[in-house]
């Protein structure tokens, strides 16, 4: 392996290295996965949120955000009420239990590469976008895997 390849390659794990780091404190710290602390963070901000609204706000598929609350929903950490006109919409909102679980989590809720990426300047995001779409390009990945969180329940 050239150089170059190299250290692109280390400045890949330092990154991914320190996202499964922070996962970990999450999840020892709060009891429960990172992707789910983040939901309940965007829950405790916008009571009454609506399952869309959530998986919108954290960029994943409305199946991704469905199965992800669900045992929230279970566990007594969110409650969904289904009220106003269409009694399939449920509304959520956190409960004093999943409150306490945020107050035991690490931030950034969203994980500490949404908070990374937040911080740069538009020209080095599209700089970063670009230069990855071309890695992803030499990858073959499909694209179906983009709106799912790094690190949910079930990881």
């Amino acid at each position: 392996m050239d150089e170059p390849t190299a250290r692109v390659l280390r400045r890949f794990r330092l990154v991914f290295n320190t996202v499964k780091t922070h996962f970990r404190a999450v999840e020892k710290k709060a009891g429960v996965a990172g992707a789910q602390v983040w939901a309940l963070s965007v829950v405790a901000a916008q009571p009454g949120i609506g399952v869309g609204a959530l998986a919108k706000a954290m960029d994943v598929h409305q199946s991704t955000a469905s199965n992800l609350i669900k045992p929230m929903l279970e566990s007594g950490l969110l409650l969904g009420e289904r009220s106003g006109t269409d009694r399939r919409a449920v509304q959520l909102t956190i409960t004093t239990q999943g409150t306490r679980v945020l107050r035991r989590a690490p931030v950034p809720f969203a994980g500490v590469l949404p908070d990374a990426l937040a911080k740069l300047d538009a020209a080095t995001l599209a700089r970063l976008d670009r230069d990855l779409g071309k890695l992803i390009e030499a990858l073959g990945v499909q694209p179906r895997g983009a709106n799912v969180p790094l690190h949910g329940p079930e990881d």
